[in-house]
Formats: structure tokens, sequence, C-alpha cells
């Protein structure tokens, strides 16, 4: 089973090419372990039939799949701009207004979100990805700026705009936040993307109104800004408050430089591994798939990259939103990911797992050496919130890890983490074995040849009930 049952999962972004029932199910059975819901687009009515065809497809497979709500905070973009395409020379003068809905082929231009407020001046602004670059100018009036154009270009209607300098002041959670976040907890979202996070404190306050919802989901720090990765400890800060990051690098090279993100990636994906956080590594990892068949070289290289590194999950978004060849995308990814996890090991750790539970992580941790030295077969835990699976997972087992929980949610929550394939199963003293061998005599867990019986390390606790309360580990024959 080891050689077929892929450790770093992959969360496809649900968009118009996989807009189906059919696109949906035939993603779920190509094993992707999760989707992510861009609320930047789209209307609850779309996301409720997308929601009910990732769970039943999910249900009818037997299989756990995660849900992400991505968030789309304080996303500055554009109006409608007239003829939706505007030239601009180096030089231009442009006034942003927040005031104005219509354009009328001027300089003048909306803007839906009142930047006066907020910026200052000299402080740099980008369009479009980055394409046209402008300074702040003055601040124009109460509601609008000007900014000077720095270079020859165009804009078009709708795209963003960024402000590497700009200080938002946790000014983070809009009012169509809040009230996608109240949606998303009436459907019971395994987890929510917070986007453009800069401290800690803008995720305790997300925090805070998730539990007001009564919601269970987990909070995926988005890093794109500058302020986010200022330096190793405000980083440190972020992972430790969230229950993992998504590593945005498609707005972090435009706010702190492309230069950076290999670095960025690299010690975030390590800070995830120390403090038993989920790393899902982010943005154009099979762009040019969007329009051709195969991926680049490139491509192929930096997806490999991510599976030495340990990455939890790599993401999918322009490639299965929009592109021609979604599901070609996803078994070309899975084929990637299955080569470099057998033939090229996770670059080892530079510090041992540091959670929030000593004892708890040092059970986990010593599991994993005891499945690497006595080569076993899988990792089997029983979980009731997903730390303990979670907790394993932060060592990089070579070996696939069971979990088996009485929650569905975090069974579906635990579909993102590492190695893991998650059940859902009613809880008796005996659960997690009874699943092995349910799965064994099913074929879902295959033998090695000339054996007979699958060799367990197995994991468990005396109190169920109690977050990080394993206590035990037993080698056990199937």
């Amino acid at each position: 089973m080891s050689r077929l049952f892929k450790r770093t999962k992959i969360l496809a972004t649900v968009g118009p090419s996989v807009h189906s029932k059919e696109r949906i199910t035939e993603l779920v059975n190509l094993s992707v372990n999760g989707f992510r819901l861009n609320f930047s687009h789209g209307t609850n009515e779309e996301r409720d039939d997308q929601i009910e065809w990732i769970r039943s497809a999910a249900a009818a497979r037997g299989r756990c799949v995660a849900i992400l709500q991505d968030l789309q905070g304080p996303k500055i973009r554009l109006g409608d701009i007239l003829g939706n395409h505007l030239d601009l020379k180096k030089g231009d003068e442009i006034i942003l207004d927040s005031s104005i809905e219509e354009h009328d082929g001027s300089l003048r231009l909306p803007v839906q979100y009142n930047l006066a407020e907020k910026t200052k001046v000299g402080e740099p602004l980008y369009f479009f990805d980055g394409r046209v670059k402008t300074t702040i100018a003055r601040i124009e009036s109460p509601s609008s700026i000007a900014v000077v154009v720095e270079n020859d270009g165009y804009i078009m209607s709708k795209k963003g705009i960024n402000l590497p300098d700009t200080d938002f002041g946790g000014d983070i959670l809009t009012p169509k936040d809040l009230a996608d976040i109240e949606y998303g907890a009436n459907q019971e979202i395994d987890f929510v993307a917070l986007s453009f996070v800069q401290s800690p404190e803008d995720i305790h306050k997300l925090r805070c109104v998730l539990e007001s919802h009564g919601s269970k989901a987990k909070i995926i720090s988005k890093i794109e800004t500058k302020k986010a990765i200022a330096s190793d400890e405000i980083m440190e800060e972020i992972v430790k408050a969230s229950d993992g990051v998504m590593i945005a690098r498609g707005d972090m090279a435009i706010e702190a430089g492309a230069e950076v993100v290999p670095i960025v990636q690299r010690k975030l994906i390590a800070l995830c591994r120390q403090y038993s956080k989920i790393s899902i590594v982010a943005t154009q990892m099979m762009l040019s798939m969007v329009d051709n068949p195969e991926p680049t070289r490139a491509e192929v290289s930096d997806i490999a990259t991510a599976v030495i590194l340990g990455a939890d999950a790599v993401m999918l978004s322009d490639e299965t939103t929009n592109g021609k060849y979604p599901i070609e995308t996803v078994r070309e990814m899975n084929k990637v990911i299955l080569y470099t996890q057998n033939n090229s090991r996770v670059q080892p750790m530079e510090s041992d797992p540091t959670g929030h539970y000593e004892n708890y992580d040092a059970i986990s941790y010593s599991a994993v050496q005891l499945a690497e030295r006595i080569g076993a077969d899988l990792i089997l835990a029983q979980t009731m919130s997903g730390a303990t699976a979670i907790s394993i997972a932060s060592g990089r087992p070579n070996v696939p890890i069971i979990s088996v929980s009485n929650y569905e949610g975090v069974a579906n929550q635990l579909a993102l983490t590492y190695a893991n394939a998650s059940f859902v199963r009613p809880y008796s003293p005996t659960y997690a074995l009874d699943l092995a061998k349910e799965l064994k005599e099913s074929g879902y867990l295959q033998l090695k040849e000339s054996e007979t019986d699958l060799t367990i390390v197995f994991i468990s606790g005396m109190h169920r009930d109690l977050i990080g309360g394993s206590d035990t580990i037993q080698i056990r024959k199937i």
C-alpha cells in the first residue's frame, strides 16, 4: 500500500471548469483530498450545490474529504472600467475614488474600498498582479487618493490592488466575510482560510467569531502580506496561533518580492512541522496546464520540492477553476507526488516537533520512530479531536497513518493532514483495530509479499474525551 498511498495531499479549487456533480465526483475518485471554495467569487446557491456534490461523492467512495472556505478579506479591487480596458502611460496620474460606481473613460476610477482612510503619501500601490506600479501622491479627498504611474501598461475591470506597505490595522474581516462565516458555520465547513493575515491578533478575532456561531472549523492563515513575513518571530507567532497556514505565493511575491518566496516557503513548512500545524503550498503550481495538457519541467520540480520539504498539501487554483484540463492536472500532480515520495525521503527537521502537549507529542514521535525501526505497515491511531493523528504526521512517517474518529468533522479535517487516511466509525473499545481488520479484508490495506499479517503500531488512550490523551503504544499483528 505504501507505494500507492499519497502522503502529500491535493487541495483543488472549485470553479466553472469543475462545476458539476460529475466533475466533482471524478476529482474525488482521483483522490483529491480537499476542495477550496473561493468566496471572492460565486453565489451561496452555487456553493450549496458544490458542498452537496463533494459530500455525496466522498460518502459514495467511503472517503473523508475536507472543504475549505477561503474568505475574500479586504481584497481591494477596481470597479468596472468602461470598455473593460484602460491603457496607462508612465507619469499618468490616476484618481482612485470609492464614492463613484461608474467609470466615464477618464483617469478617475471606481475602487471597491476607501483607500483614503488607510494609505499614506509615498506608499507603493500595484495593479493587476503587479503589472502596473504606482506611488501614492496625495490624499485627494475623504474618499479618494491620487497615484502616479511608474510604467506603461494597462488595467481591466475588477482587477486586484496590492499595497505592501499599508497597515490595515487589523481591519481584515469585512462585513461580507462575517456573512460568509455565518453561512460556512451553518454548512459545517471544515476549514476557514483567513486572507491577508498580519498578526496573531487577526487569527484570535476570527476564532472568536467562529466560536460565536458554534463552528468547529479550523483556521488556515494565508501568508501573503509583507507584514506577516517581516521577521522569523512574527511568522512563528502566526503559525502557533493558527491551525495551519497557506503559503499564498502570488500576493506574497507582489507584496514582498518574488525572491523571498522560496525561503519563506521553507521556513513556514518547517514551522508547521515543528508545531504540528497543516502547511499548504499554493499558487501557480501547475499554471501552464490551464491551457496545456502537460506541466512544465519547472512546475514538476516545484511540486517535488514541496513534497521533499514535507508540505501537508499542495493546492490547485486556476488549474481547476478555469483550466481546460482540470482532470489531467490532478492526474499529473498525483504522479509527481507519488514518484517523489517513493524515491526521496522528506527533508529532516532541525528540531523535534513541539506541540501543546509534551507527553502526548513524545508518544506520537516515539510511534513514528518505532514504525520505522520495525518496518511496520502502518500507524493506527484512534482520535477524538484529531490531535493524535496531527502529532504523528508532524514526524513525517514513511508509512501511512490510518486514523479513526467517531466525529465526522474531525475525520474530514484530517483529510488534509500528511500521510493520513481518516475514517468515521461509531466508538467502541476496539473500533480502531476493527477498522484495520475491515480494511485488510477489503483489500484497502495490502500485505507485503510472503507475509500473512499486517504489522501495526497502534496508538490509543484510556481517556477518550481528553485532547492529547493518547498514552499507549502497542505493536499489533492483524
